[in-house]
């Protein structure tokens, strides 16, 4: 199985959910790492975003964020599984 490390900024609008729980229950290969900055400023504090192994994910709720998320850690997933 891979590693998939989904990076989060600790100023970001998406921790109004509990993202690392979530994730990392649902998916033990993945590591949720919280940053206080990952270098895209201005970012957080505009829409929830995350990077998900250095691909950046975001959308307008925290909510359609986290889906983004899975489908980005399933396309992850799924490319070490070939």
């Amino acid at each position: 199985m891979g590693i998939v490390v989904v990076e989060v900024c600790s100023s970001n609008f998406i921790h109004s959910i509990d993202i690392e729980g979530i994730i990392e229950s649902e998916y033990p290969e993945v590591a949720v790492i919280e940053n206080t900055c990952l270098s895209f400023c201005g970012m957080c504090a505009k829409s929830p975003f995350a990077i998900v192994n250095g691909k950046r994910i975001f959308a307008k709720t925290p909510e359609e964020c986290l889906e983004k998320i899975k489908k980005q850690i399933e396309a992850e997933l799924e490319a070490y599984s070939l």
